[in-house]
């Protein structure tokens, strides 16, 4: 594992940045995003230490993530029903459907928003604002809005990781030691961000 990271430390930023917005667009479709680790992706894509990664990784997570929320968007106003009432509707389970929709009637777009910092309901929300028949220019600005808060809030924890190890003596791989080091920066920032959503929207992200 270390050394597949560390292969990909070593991507031209074109193919780096690429293969980010693929993994944040997988992150972003139900149930298929619980096995995708899209934090980690963000932080190793930091990791790599170039002039423009911050920036360009900010725009791979949000061209991502927005590609993946809008497929969802549009299956939901499609076949929101059908899927709600398919073995896709049993995986994700009517308590976890029926709250999404409840989130976004009492919250509408700034639920959308604040998404990307809610575990299992950033990729739930975009299918429930569709079959709830929000308008699409409307999801696509909070959904925007919301990715580039969530991206620029990685990168963030991704520099100050970087910055850590560089005062390591000795240290591995930056990309792999960033990536450690972000996620362990990134528990209590989250928890502290999630408690302050929930007292805002009263949205249940445990």
């Amino acid at each position: 594992m270390t050394e597949l990271l560390a292969q990909v430390g070593e991507l031209p930023t074109t193919l780096l940045m690429g293969m980010l917005g693929m993994v944040m667009l997988a992150d972003a479709v139900p149930l298929l995003g619980v096995l995708v680790p899209g934090d980690a992706a963000v932080l190793a894509a930091v990791g790599a230490g170039r002039p423009a990664t911050g920036v360009a990784t900010v725009v791979a997570v949000v061209a991502g993530c927005l590609a993946g929320w809008s497929l969802s968007f549009l299956a939901g106003r499609r076949w929101g029903e059908r899927l709600r009432h398919s073995r896709l509707g049993d995986w994700i389970g009517e308590p976890r459907w029926a709250a999404a929709e409840a989130l976004l009637r009492r919250g509408g777009g700034r639920m959308v928003l604040v998404a990307p910092f809610l575990p299992v309901f950033n990729a739930l929300l975009p299918l429930a604002a569709g079959g709830l028949r929000m308008s699409y220019r409307r999801f696509a600005a909070c959904a925007t809005l919301g990715a580039t808060l969530w991206a620029g809030l990685y990168v963030a924890l991704g520099i100050t990781a970087r910055a850590l190890t560089g005062l390591l003596p000795g240290a591995p791989n930056p990309t792999v030691l960033t990536m450690a080091v972000g996620l362990l920066l990134a528990g209590p920032v989250l928890l502290g961000t999630r408690h302050r959503l929930r007292a805002v929207t009263g949205a249940n992200a445990g």
